[in-house]
């Protein structure tokens, strides 16, 4: 064989074998798991630092944001949030014509953007250790490495993003106490302050304002027997009391209080769990799995549930601290029975309307246009704190089920729920219609 001709087939042998190699390494890496994998360690630092269900949500709205635009390049088919966020501008762009690994920039990003806005580190280095050596063996160095500095980049900027939306503006206030007739005190057994009175103020990603979606409102307090208000009160006192052990098990499932405080005598402990967001977080890993999407449908998932459950805590919490509606347990005690309690713990907030009841619905507004109106799947967001799988038949079925565990748990009076999950349902299809994700 003629030299030159032997230069050529070496060439060809090389050139083939490089792009076996990428198309195996592009196989190993292109994996939704890893996200899905980086979701939940993000929930578990989340859960071990007790952040509030609206700051948790805003940990995961950024996080996703930057997986989300980290691995955009990669699908031109889609489009950047730049110009569609409220103030969020374009997004680094990777170097032309250099190859990269656009999952592990997704999930450095993630991960990057996660550290920021927790307090336990420590808990992301080990996990990232073993995470990151999944890429770094699959991938040649290069690649491995400007992949890891364009995850970087995107997290920088998302950073940067977060910083101007009001939160550290907000910090370290508090909440005076009226204690009017008919508002929001403090309740048993903590009598914790009231948590984020002015997450209002926090910048929406989508909604025009706090107060786009506000409410119709609900009874005026009164403690006469006759009134709405007192017969909202007695059918929470009520559906306690007469709970059945299915609806006991539906508001135990649907609970989501990262700080449960239990006293015993004179001793004190308290019960982590994951928040609203979490579970719902949780919720796409487990559907994305079940209906096979890729990354980026993935990525996409977790970024417009994420923008649904901030927005719809802004939007929950203007009503919140604007009615500071008294809780069912405060009324009960006060006017029907001093010794009743409700079945779960009552949150440290002003009762109208849900929270769990707006994130709920909108969550499942989004997710049902993803995914499909009726995507039955098995919820086994709970097993960790020994609650049994649940079935569903839709997300809108799942949303349903959240809002009136409320009720069947005591901490919500109906018109709350009802009125709750209006608000989510327009915070949902507002998102949808204002947010692109689709060429």
């Amino acid at each position: 064989m003629k030299p030159l001709s032997l230069i050529l087939l070496l060439l060809v042998l090389i050139f083939s074998s490089c792009q076996k190699n990428k198309q195996e390494y592009t196989r190993l890496t292109n994996n939704p798991e890893f996200l899905r994998k980086a979701e939940r360690k993000l929930t578990q630092v989340i859960i071990h630092d007790v952040f509030g269900p609206p700051v948790a949500a805003r940990i995961y709205a950024y996080s996703s944001l930057a997986a989300y635009e980290a691995l955009l390049p990669a699908y031109p088919q889609y489009r950047s949030m730049a110009g569609q966020l409220n103030e969020y501008t374009a997004t680094p762009k990777p170097e032309a014509d250099q190859e990269y690994c656009f999952p592990l920039a997704s999930s450095r990003a993630f991960l990057l953007v996660g550290r920021q806005w927790t307090f336990s580190g420590d808990m992301i280095d080990d996990f990232e250790k073993d995470f990151y050596e999944s890429f770094e063996k699959a991938l040649p160095t290069d690649v491995y490495e400007r992949s890891m500095q364009y995850g970087e980049a995107v997290a920088k900027h998302v950073i940067a993003y977060s910083l101007k939306d009001q939160y550290k503006e907000t910090r370290g206030f508090r909440y005076t106490v009226t204690n009017q007739k008919g508002s929001w005190v403090p309740t048993p057994p903590a009598y914790m302050d009231a948590l984020e009175p002015f997450w209002a103020k926090i910048r929406p990603l989508a909604l025009d304002s706090a107060t786009q979606f506000r409410l119709k409102g609900f009874p005026a307090f009164s403690d006469n027997p006759a009134s709405d208000c007192y017969k909202e009160a007695k059918e929470v006192y009520e559906a306690v009391k007469f709970s059945t052990e299915e609806e006991k098990e539906i508001a135990n499932f649907w609970d989501c209080n990262p700080f449960k405080m239990n006293i015993q005598g004179h001793a004190a402990f308290a019960t982590k769990k994951m928040s609203p967001g979490g579970h719902w977080m949780s919720i796409v890993g487990l559907t994305t799995r079940k209906t096979q999407k890729d990354f980026m449908q993935t990525a996409e998932a977790y970024l417009l549930t994420s923008i649904a459950l901030f927005d719809g805590f802004i939007a929950c919490w203007d009503e919140k601290y604007r009615t500071v509606r008294i809780r069912p347990e405060t009324y009960i005690n006060n006017l029907i029975d001093d010794q009743w309690q409700p079945l779960l713990q009552t949150p440290p907030f002003p009762e109208y309307p849900s929270g769990h009841s707006v994130v709920s619905a909108a969550s499942a507004v989004t997710l049902s246009a993803l995914l499909g109106d009726h995507l039955t799947f098995a919820d086994s967001s709970e097993i960790a704190y020994g609650l049994p799988v649940r079935q569903y038949t839709s997300f809108k079925a799942a949303a349903t089920e959240a809002a009136i565990s409320r009720l069947y748990g005591g901490i919500h009076f109906k018109t709350a729920i009802d009125d709750g999950f209006n608000q989510g349902d327009a915070v949902g299809t507002w998102i949808l219609n204002k947010i692109k994700t689709r060429q």
